[in-house]
């Protein structure tokens, strides 16, 4: 192999590990935010429902009893859009 081949090849390979470093990056800062918003909004939930004191699967409970009534009476700003 001719030494521009092995540099382009070299240069190639560089490049290929800094688009993986960067999609990894990427992967690494959404994943936090998913987690601070699921710490925020469990958060919110003790705050409201009064709910320290609950187990997971209490919670979850807690939830189901009120989730259809919560879905049925959601405005149009707070459905999915």
């Amino acid at each position: 192999m001719s030494r521009t081949s092995m540099t382009r090849i070299k240069k190639l390979e560089q490049e290929k590990n800094r688009l993986e470093r960067s999609l990894s990056r990427d992967h690494q800062i959404e994943r936090k935010k998913r987690t601070r918003r699921l710490i925020q909004k469990g958060a919110l939930l003790e705050k409201y429902f009064e709910s320290e004191h609950l187990s997971v699967e209490e919670t979850e409970e807690l939830l189901k009893m009120f989730a259809e009534y919560v879905k049925g009476k959601k405005t149009p700003k707070f459905k999915e859009q």
